[in-house]
């Protein structure tokens, strides 16, 4: 890229429906529906949501009825799912609940698939009712699902689905999605916002891997990321501790509601252990100002070579949270 030039690369939205302490599911759906029809406006790309199970701080474990909720509430947006794990589901299912959502909203769904069961033991096997789901027979099960949608499926028909032309990402935290997109033809995108390792070389692995298809003559990679912005930097720097405190409650084995940013986190680590962990796991993150934003994207653009990027902002105060997208916004509209 030509010096000084500046970047415009897509933005979209991952909301995960962050359950606030002392709030309530019906006003995480609300504030979800809020953030959307904003984003909108805003001109973010999608806006995904993402299928957990047996977490008191997310609301979107029911993933097709979100979605439809922000689609039947928003006008021109896609939405879509960032992902549903389909190992969870019998393909045909997933096949007539996207159909139905296509139908209903044409033009506006995506399908973002995941081969992790986006929850515990306990909840796996109650979702599974004991069917061992490692995640193996993701490709068998991503087969079936295309089967269905391009009508080749034998003595089944999905009704709504068959014949809608509804997008398949492959989403993924190693390199066994990302070879498997780049074999297929298909987007990827990589969870870079909870997983930051292996980020660089899943999407070498993907670029190398991949045959152009009827979907994709070359390689299309959306990079997942954490937004926390902000007026001043130190107000940013706050706001991310409630995403913070999140993770270290991840490595202590609990979680719960999001909590409230704090105004240092000093007190909740007593090791220095816990804090280069969740330090590590924050470091694609985007923290800071409007020029803290517009500097620290183009780094990680010219890092990735992202073709899209999609951005989750864990904040706990819902205006807050409003602002850290719009400032997001002005910064990809404007140029980085």
């Amino acid at each position: 890229m030509a010096e000084n030039a500046a970047y415009h690369t897509p933005v979209s939205v991952l909301d995960l429906a962050p359950v606030l302490k002392g709030g309530s599911i019906a006003e995480t759906l609300h504030n979800s529906l809020d953030l959307a029809r904003h984003a909108e406006v805003w001109g973010y790309k999608r806006y995904w949501l993402a299928e957990h199970h047996n977490m008191a701080g997310v609301a979107s474990s029911a993933t097709s009825l979100v979605i439809g909720y922000i689609a039947a509430g928003t006008a021109s947006i896609r939405v879509g799912s960032g992902g549903i794990m389909l190992p969870n589901h019998a393909p045909l299912l997933i096949a007539e609940q996207f159909g139905t959502l296509e139908s209903l909203y044409p033009g506006r769904i995506d399908l973002g698939l995941g081969r992790a069961p986006g929850t515990d033991q306990p909840a796996s096997r109650a979702i599974r009712r004991g069917l061992a789901a490692s995640g193996q027979d993701f490709p068998e099960l991503l087969e079936e699902l295309r089967s269905y949608f391009d009508g080749t499926s034998v003595g089944v028909q999905a009704v709504p689905g068959q014949g809608l032309r509804v997008p398949i990402w492959l989403l993924g935290s190693s390199g066994f999605s990302a070879e498997l997109a780049g074999r297929l033809g298909l987007p990827f995108a990589f969870a870079s916002h909870f997983s930051p390792d292996y980020l660089l070389p899943a999407l070498d692995l993907y670029r190398r891997s991949f045959t152009p298809s009827e979907v994709l003559d070359k390689p299309h990679v959306m990079v997942a990321i954490n937004i926390f912005a902000a007026d001043t930097d130190e107000e940013a720097r706050r706001l991310s501790t409630s995403q913070q405190i999140q993770f270290l409650r991840l490595i202590r084995g609990g979680g719960g509601p999001l909590e409230p940013p704090v105004e240092s986190m000093e007190e909740l680590w007593p090791g220095e252990r816990e804090r280069i962990i969740v330090e590590s796991q924050q470091r694609y993150s985007v923290i800071g100002s409007k020029e803290t934003v517009r500097s620290r994207m183009r780094h990680l653009q010219e890092l990735t070579g992202a073709d899209e990027w999609i951005a989750s902002g864990q904040i706990y105060d819902h205006q807050a949270r409003l602002r850290s997208y719009e400032i997001l916004s002005q910064v990809v509209r404007e140029g980085y």
